[in-house]
């Protein structure tokens, strides 16, 4: 969280950047990742865009509670604060007001540049997959200094499988339960990280192949996961599943 992967709606056609989906066997691994409390701590922005919204309305949005919900598309939000008649038109002018109040607040997580540089060490591609309209998606990457692969946006739980079964992802790294649903139904390995508002149980219970403390364990699990090794001395669940240590896990 995945995800708020929380800021866009999911949309029937995610942005494919030409070449690079075609290009995926040319790569010894492609690895995808969630963006917001992911790769990006997205909660100071998103509270200064509800606040923003809610000066702008007059609307009460009690946004404190509001970024402990970060992950499913901002439309699931905003329905708490708004009657169903003006969502779309508050979800349009959250969007307006985004860049300008939650682009600079908005650090990375620790350890998120690190995992991307750990995929292209491996002859890799790391491509974001969020459900965040992805104009403000490429902005936070842009302003952080992360270079991704390629970024896709409008894609939310079991329709971000279109982007990694596109790109080639085998990898899917994510905070959210929903993150873990669409890597499933992509067939890509589910790894979570219990950097959002699920813990890391919670993702374990979802499906998940691996649970990481944060994306700081992530190369240290990757090299493990490309020499073939899949149990590195983490704790494992009762089923020999995962671990939940936060550094490895036994996939499968």
């Amino acid at each position: 969280m995945a995800g708020m992967s929380s800021q866009s709606a999911p949309s029937p056609a995610a942005t494919t950047e030409p070449g690079l989906a075609a290009d995926a066997g040319s790569h010894t691994v492609t690895v995808g990742f969630d963006l917001d409390m992911t790769l990006i701590d997205s909660r100071p922005g998103i509270k200064a865009t509800y606040e923003a919204l809610s000066a702008r309305t007059g609307a009460y949005i009690d946004v404190d509670l509001a970024i402990t919900r970060l992950g499913p598309p901002l439309e699931q939000e905003l329905v708490h604060w708004f009657p169903d008649e003006r969502i779309e038109e508050m979800g349009e002018l959250y969007r307006e007001l985004y860049p300008e109040y939650a682009i600079g607040p908005t650090p990375a997580m620790t350890g998120a540049r690190e995992a991307i540089e750990a995929v292209r060490r491996a002859g890799g591609r790391a491509i974001v997959v969020t459900a965040k309209h992805e104009p403000n998606a490429k902005l936070h990457l842009s302003h952080l200094g992360i270079e991704a692969d390629a970024v896709i946006g409008w894609l939310w739980a079991e329709a971000k499988a279109e982007a990694l079964r596109e790109y080639g992802a085998t990898v899917y790294v994510g905070d959210h339960t929903g993150d873990v649903r669409g890597a499933r139904t992509a067939g890509a390995l589910s790894v979570a990280v219990a950097t959002g508002p699920c813990a890391a149980d919670e993702l374990l219970t979802a499906g998940a192949d691996v649970v990481l403390d944060d994306l700081t364990a992530f190369p240290a699990w990757l090299t493990g996961h490309m020499d073939g090794r899949t149990d590195m001395g983490g704790r494992t669940d009762v089923d020999g599943r995962t671990d939940m240590g936060g550094r490895t896990a036994t996939a499968g």
